[in-house]
């Protein structure tokens, strides 16, 4: 059985939660979660979180909890959210302002409880 879970219009980088990504497809979520504990990216909190949430979701499909050894991170990917402008200028060229842009991502986590192989057609995978 499979869970996933979706954090949308997260304000970090699409390419650096990819590479944290990268890190922790196709293990455990007990090894995947001590990986993110002492990984030094800032993104790990974000992906923690999308993680925790595809494992209580898969927890609550089964009617049981879940053992963390037996669950694995199937897929996970990334993409791109809109650019955030936030209301502050920076100075530019002629006493113009222009306002700061801020990348944002959606992040997706798909957790399953049989361990299969990662084909080449997955998405992100």
């Amino acid at each position: 059985m499979e869970a996933q879970a979706i954090a949308k219009y997260q304000r970090t980088n699409p390419r650096k939660v990819s590479q944290v990504l990268d890190h922790i497809r196709g293990r455990s979520v007990a090894q995947a979660q001590d990986l993110l504990h002492f990984l030094p990216r800032r993104a790990t909190g974000t992906v923690a979180g999308a993680l925790k949430s595809a494992f209580s979701n898969l927890s609550f499909k089964l009617g049981r909890p879940a053992d963390p050894d037996q669950v694995w991170v199937w897929q996970a990917w990334v993409g791109r959210g809109p650019l955030k402008q936030l209301r502050r200028l920076r100075p530019a060229a002629m006493g113009r302002g222009h306002a700061y842009r801020r990348k944002m991502c959606h992040l997706t986590v798909i957790v399953s409880d049989q361990m299969r192989r990662r084909g080449l057609g997955n998405r992100g995978s």
